[in-house]
């Protein structure tokens, strides 16, 4: 709903909202999965079991989205969800990007939970 909110007040804009790479689509690809890796890593870390840290989860994934969205938005966009890609691209029709912003997320939420799991 946003996204078509976006393209309703600003039909100029062709690509409004739209998560497109700096860089190398490479270079892209692998920020976003670290960005997503550290954002799963501290999500899984303060909202699982005895560690749960209540009001200071929010805090801690927060100060995680900023840093992330600080170091990583220049250069990638810094998305970290796929859903943040996906309804852009669908409203604007500009998918030449949208793969690496649907895959990269899901292989660095995947790589977090393993690597918690195996930490726990």
């Amino acid at each position: 709903m946003a996204s078509l909110v976006l393209k309703v007040l600003f039909p100029m804009n062709q690509l409004l909202g739209v998560t497109l790479p700096a860089g190398s689509d490479m270079q892209s690809f692998i920020l976003e999965l670290i960005l997503t890796f550290f954002l799963m890593t501290v999500i899984l870390s303060v909202s699982q079991g005895s560690k749960e840290q209540g009001m200071f989860a929010g805090l801690a994934i927060g100060g995680t989205v900023l840093l992330d969205a600080m170091f990583g938005g220049p250069i990638s966009g810094a998305s970290m969800n796929p859903a943040r890609s996906f309804a852009p691209a669908l409203v604007t029709g500009d998918f030449e990007h949208l793969w690496l912003y649907l895959i990269a997320p899901v292989c660095g939420s995947l790589l977090a939970l393993i690597v918690w799991k195996l930490t726990k």
